[in-house]
């Protein structure tokens, strides 16, 4: 009988391959484990076993599996449920969510390597350079592509390979190599012909010449007493010697060194009580808990420093208490880094942390650590990726500050919404979902509303204190009246002046990084603009460049106008930088620090700022949107927010309902603990009827108006929309392209597709933009649409002038 695998490709494949295995291999192997296979022009991939059966596969010969890579699973049942769920609902394929889902360290590489064929003996034909590849294959048994790079002096080197291959010289193969490194500790013990207290007298009789290796085994003797394993590094500090004595020691054959395996993260520090709920925060605590006996999934509307927080922290605590695992999901590392601090403290040796920060072996260690159900992964504290690992006893997820646009991948595939996969996830869990947020999504509030979801509601900040002062400056009426300094109104400088004189510590938003968006010729009126984007270079002042946000392109700052040669070149707008400089200025003697992309890089990047915004080492901080989301510093009484305009006039149909949650709650990271904190907000337009909104604090009313609006022009939770996105290098076909795909969908869809249209940014990184929007009303079926869709793509592709241009599908991509 032949056996055969199906396998997941970490490529995106609509369609899963299949594979021969012989019956012993079919024994072994298991659903889930990953098995190196050949694919397309001899490349090897770290593929993953998703079913094993008798039937060949039709219009291809199968080939045979090059090895297995696993003894057991590393993804469960679970997660290939999951993983389908997310292919089908998110229009993508199995292998793009394998990819996404797996650290890369699971994700072998496969390496090139270059092998001299026995038989070949004619070295006169041979070029010089294909000589020296030749000769150094004499005394090696393979080279890879880096080594032929290094030996013959130049990077273009596969011309010389096929060269060498036509010749009949060399066989080229694929090999792959493993990429996790597991942590060893060096530990060292007592060889055991010296352990007899016989041999040991006669050991120390033989080392009286040598004090300091006698030393190093007197010491040895005071360690053993702890009974505990040995480290070198232990035995060195006791002993006060190099690591060179040890080493002669062990040469003599005294000592032996041994290794074991440990994980790269560990707690060591002491757990503590959880805190109390408040009278408030207990009755929040028994309606979540009720709502989870009738719904899956209940939203927490708790307003700002509300305590949500401490009611997470005692759910946590019952599950963890009945060996059940806990999920946490954020929107930011920022949050993260503070958040371990506090979960840390009531849950150290429950608590392991997963997001990108995190170096690729450490990932995998809590992968490994959550597969095996260990304790010090029973609650993951991450950010979405999160989602993925290898759950197996999952009882609650928390998904806090569900409204976040954080939790929603775009790019690449899967482009999944974290908060919608995690509900689903729970299902498959048979777990609980709770959403927790000041300023709820539209779309989880109305579920809330319909009785879709539970509904539990906490209106009080914890130890009563009132919510923030809120005050609209009208900086229009201060540009007239020439009271502005730079970009603060004398409002603002008065507010923060107070705020230092009292020791109070400030936080100012602006949502734009660099010193400012754009520089401009003030003779011709011209930018300096991106060669690859379509858009203008922002001017970052620390390195006096300009930059583009979105390929990384830089320049030097030119010092005259590429257009007309002039020397008058401005800067135009104001990011976090240009603030930063100007608070210097205004306030000599105040520490001033910056949150943003730029002081974020590295592992530890957030934890120094907000290690040193804490230990009130700053005392105005300026930063983007990273620090609207859930931080809390005691010392804070002032919010600044230097343009509320700029967010309000956004195109995209949730631009004001995304303003009304950034500034509520970078608005609540002021007076979190004793005195009411206040908050003062810069616009040209104190009248808009969101900042009117903001400054009452009226979420119902916001509400209202948004849904009103949602239902008229028919969007979101009235009507699904899959945005289709088109990228060519050709302007004209990816044009000739959308048109032809608009009249498609339109003739399917009828008035429900908006587009073909071009955005706003229209071309980045040399690729040309066009999109289109299908709208789906609630009474179509999602699943006929996208099959009709994908009739269309098909249709799409085939049509050779249009094969090349990259057809992306965003499910819900708002």
């Amino acid at each position: 009988m032949n056996y055969y695998i199906n396998v997941i490709l970490p490529i995106p494949l609509q369609k899963l391959f299949t594979y021969k295995i012989t019956e012993a291999e079919a024994t072994f192997l298991n659903k889930g484990m990953r098995v190196a296979v050949e694919f397309g022009k001899s490349k090897v991939y770290t593929a993953l076993v998703y079913k094993i059966h008798n039937e060949p596969p039709i219009g291809y010969e199968a080939k045979d599996i090059h090895q297995i890579l696993d003894e057991t699973p590393i993804v469960n049942e679970f997660q290939l449920k999951h993983w389908e769920w997310i292919a089908n609902y998110y229009m993508c394929s199995l292998g793009e969510v394998y990819r996404a889902a797996l650290p890369s360290a699971f994700l072998l590489e496969s390496e090139t390597v270059i092998q001299l064929l026995q038989n070949f003996s004619n070295e006169n034909i041979l070029s010089n350079e294909e000589f020296l590849v030749f000769e150094a294959l004499q005394h090696q048994s393979q080279l890879s592509i880096q080594q032929i790079i290094e030996i013959i002096g130049k990077k273009t080197i596969f011309p010389i390979i096929k060269d060498l291959i036509r010749k009949n010289v060399i066989t080229v193969k694929e090999q792959i190599y493993e990429q996790y490194k597991p942590k060893l500790i060096k530990y060292i013990h007592l060889k055991g012909e010296w352990s007899t207290s016989s041999k040991l007298n006669e050991l120390l009789e033989s080392l009286s010449r040598a004090k300091k290796q006698r030393d190093v085994v007197l010491s040895y003797f005071q360690l053993q007493a702890t009974k505990k394993p040995i480290k070198v590094l232990e035995l060195q500090k006791k002993s006060n010697c190099s690591a060179a004595i040890i080493k002669s020691l062990v040469d003599k054959g005294i000592f032996e060194y041994y290794f074991l395996q440990t994980d790269r993260i560990n707690f060591t520090g002491n757990t503590s009580e959880i805190k109390e709920l408040t009278k408030h925060q207990q009755i929040a605590y028994n309606e979540i808990k009720k709502t989870f006996k009738t719904k899956q999934t209940t939203l927490l509307k708790g307003i700002t420093s509300s305590g949500k927080t401490e009611i997470y922290v005692k759910l946590i605590k019952d599950l963890l208490k009945e060996g059940k695992q806990v999920l946490y999901l954020l929107p930011e590392i920022a949050l993260t880094t503070q958040l371990i601090e506090r979960l840390q403290y009531y849950f150290g040796e429950y608590l392991s942390v997963f997001h990108s920060k995190y170096s690729m072996n450490e990932r995998v260690e809590v992968w490994n650590n959550v597969l095996n159900s260990k304790q010090k992964a029973q609650l993951i504290l991450g950010a979405r990726s999160s989602l993925f690992l290898p759950f197996s006893n999952l009882k609650l997820i928390i998904v806090d500050e569900e409204h976040e646009p954080s939790f929603k991948q775009y790019d690449p595939a899967p482009r999944y919404h974290a908060r919608d996969a995690s509900i689903v996830l729970a299902k498959m869990h048979h777990a609980n979902v709770l959403l927790g947020s000041a300023t709820p999504s539209i779309e989880s509030y109305y579920n809330a509303k319909q009785g879709k979801y539970g509904f539990v509601e906490l209106n009080r900040r914890f130890g009563d204190v009132l919510l923030p002062e809120i005050e609209l400056v009208d900086i229009k009426e201060k540009y007239r009246k020439k009271r502005m300094k730079g970009h603060f109104s004398d409002r603002l400088i008065q507010m923060i002046t107070e705020a230092l004189e009292y020791k109070e510590q400030v936080i100012l938003f602006q949502n734009r990084r660099g010193y400012a968006p754009f520089v401009e010729c003030e003779t011709c009126g011209t930018s300096p603009q991106c060669p690859q984007c379509d858009v203008s270079l922002t001017f970052h002042n620390y390195k006096n460049e300009l930059r583009c946000h979105y390929c990384g392109y830089r320049q030097a700052m030119p010092h005259n106008c590429s257009a007309c040669g002039s020397e008058k070149l401005n800067t135009k707008g104001f990011g976090t930088e240009q603030i930063e400089m100007e608070l210097e200025e205004l306030f000599p003697t105040a520490k001033i620090g910056r949150m943003d992309l730029d002081t974020t890089r590295g592992k530890y990047g957030y934890q120094k700022i907000l290690g040193k915004f804490q230990a009130k080492e700053i005392d105005i901080l300026v930063g983007t949107q990273m620090l609207s989301k859930g931080l809390d510093f005691a010392n804070v009484s002032l919010v600044g927010i230097l343009n509320a305009d700029h967010m309000l006039n956004f195109p995209d149909f949730r631009a004001h309902e995304r303003s009304y949650q950034l500034m509520v709650q970078v608005s609540g990271r002021a007076g979190r603990v004793k005195k009411r904190g206040k908050v003062a907000i810069q616009t040209f337009n104190p009248f808009h009827q969101i900042l009117q909104q903001v400054s009452t604090n009226s979420f119902e009313e916001m509400y209202k108006e948004q849904i009103d609006e949602r239902w008229q022009y028919h969007y979101p939770p009235f009507f699904r929309l899959i945005k289709i996105t088109l990228r060519d290098k050709d302007y004209n076909r990816v044009d000739e392209a959308a048109n032809w795909l608009g009249k498609s969908l339109t003739a399917i869809f009828k008035e429900n597709v908006l587009g073909p249209s071009i955005p706003s940014i229209s071309r980045v990184r040399n690729y040309y933009i066009r999109t289109i929007i299908v709208k789906i009303p609630q009474k179509n079926s999602l699943t006929a649409t996208k099959k009709h869709l994908m009739r269309v793509k098909n249709t799409f592709q085939a049509i050779k002038e249009f094969r090349a241009i990259r057809f992306n599908i965003d499910v819900d991509n708002y």
